[in-house]
């Protein structure tokens, strides 16, 4: 196999290598590409590296011929080049790239991350470098968990003090923060043109201290600002025609802000909430959100309810053997119309401590989850009943109660983000195959992707 992660669809080796030292780069993207490559953007007539739209790969497919004297990347769209360069970023080896042909294409359309801002506040500059480090595994969506219990993170006019004081804090206390509508929209350009998507998410109707802290006519008492980790002790006044006006605002000021096609209302943990007051809730929320013109996405809960607008999409969250209840709440989104976003918390949450007792990280979806771990599931075959077709995507989350830098980010997310990535992007696995062999060919590709992380300058736990 190549030495590339996701791996390819398919890799066909040849004689030869392309000499980098002298090359040029021409075509779309191509300040791009000789800014990672270290690669002249002038023309040349040898050792030149082409990249060129032509019809016929894919919505997000490549093709990658390296010859002695050529490179050429062509596909469908820029996203496609984009997602070739990044194979091309792990196929230099000291001067030169092998030469061959690869022809990829992603399993699934949906590839995300997400990042919690609200447990911990990140600057714009921190999660800049987030998007630039989960690009170069090509996933193309980054879920941005704006609110929680701990803190607000979004400004929103018509509501001021949910940035004042809904703001104010963050886990363990140091204060907290959020992004004005400028620095969102500056979140959003620089992963557009990383071709990442944001998907903001605002967390209700539990997860929502923060909210109700900045305005107590929302919950059922007054509240004080919270700065713990423990989940499912809030709740929104369901029965309050002000809370539904508040949610109308929140959504559509956000929605404004968003050109990306989703919107994610959470609807996880309301441990305080009554089934009946739930159940009322999720139906007038998910209403609402489709009324802006966005799909809705929400956590498996969710799909307790029937009356989903159609189309709605259900983030499942469960474990690799599903809980009680959390397989027949996620096939309830494919039975109103919807698809299903993969992020079982055992092997895909990246919060998850590597060991036990370790610094950083929980281990409450039966952790520790190791590389291994991270690496050896299907998302096919954890729901009974759920198959491709049903599944938009995967998804990786980082939660944040015991990660307070962009440090700490990285060295929890990498390496086992590269697992999820390659089984969100590369092609379902033979059932048949070792698994011990195709876990040691993942971690020789990795040994030496490690190296480009290294250059890059990205936090990385050794590969082992």
């Amino acid at each position: 196999m190549v030495n590339v992660v996701p791996q390819p669809v398919s890799f066909t080796p040849s004689d030869g290598i392309f000499p980098l030292e002298g090359a040029s780069v021409g075509g779309r993207l191509a300040g791009y590409a000789a800014q990672v490559l270290g690669l002249d953007v002038s023309a040349a007539e040898e050792h030149s590296v082409t990249l060129a739209l032509v019809p016929g790969h894919g919505p997000e497919a490549y093709r990658l011929e390296v010859a002695p004297h050529s490179i050429s990347l062509t596909a469908d769209h820029d996203a496609g080049l984009f997602y070739g360069i990044q194979t091309l970023r792990q196929l230099v080896s000291g001067d030169g790239v092998p030469a061959g042909t690869i022809v990829d294409y992603p399993r699934f359309a949906y590839r995300g991350a997400m990042l919690d801002v609200a447990r911990h506040f990140f600057s714009v500059a921190d999660v800049k470098r987030y998007i630039d480090d989960i690009a170069l595994l090509k996933f193309n969506h980054l879920h941005l968990h704006l609110t929680d219990d701990q803190g607000w993170r979004i400004q929103i006019d018509s509501w001021p003090e949910l940035t004042g004081i809904g703001a104010s804090t963050q886990v363990g206390g140091n204060g907290g923060g959020f992004y004005t509508k400028d620095e969102y929209r500056e979140i959003v350009e620089y992963a557009a043109s990383r071709f990442v998507t944001i998907v903001p998410e605002i967390d209700m109707p539990g997860h929502t201290n923060a909210a109700i802290s900045a305005y107590p006519e929302l919950g059922d008492a007054p509240v004080e600002p919270y700065e713990g980790i423990e989940v499912g002790f809030s709740s929104l006044k369901i029965r309050s025609d002000r809370t539904y006006l508040f949610l109308a605002d929140v959504v559509r000021e956000l929605a404004e802000l968003t050109p990306g096609p989703y919107l994610h209302l959470g609807g996880d943990e309301s441990l305080a909430t009554t089934d009946e007051d739930f159940l009322l809730f999720i139906a007038r929320a998910t209403a609402l959100g489709a009324a802006t013109g966005k799909t809705v996405i929400g956590w498996h809960e969710m799909g307790r309810s029937g009356e989903l607008p159609p189309g709605t999409i259900g983030q499942y969250w469960s474990f690799t053997t599903p809980q009680e209840g959390a397989a027949e709440h996620t096939l309830s989104f494919v039975k109103q119309g919807g698809r299903v976003i993969m992020s079982p918390a055992d092997v895909a949450y990246l919060d998850m401590a590597y060991e036990v007792d370790a610094p950083l990280g929980l281990v409450w979806a039966n952790g520790p989850t190791t590389l291994k771990q991270a690496y050896g599931w299907d998302p096919a075959e954890v729901v009974p009943g759920l198959d491709d077709e049903h599944i938009l995507g995967v998804e990786a989350p980082l939660w944040t109660e015991t990660l307070s830098t962009i440090e700490h980010l990285e060295e929890m997310a990498f390496p086992r983000a590269a697992a999820i990535a390659e089984t969100a992007w590369s092609p379902r696995a033979v059932a048949e195959a070792d698994e011990s062999q195709r876990f040691a060919d993942f971690t020789s590709r990795l040994l030496s992707l490690s190296a480009v992380w290294d250059a890059a300058g990205i936090r990385h736990r050794p590969i082992s």
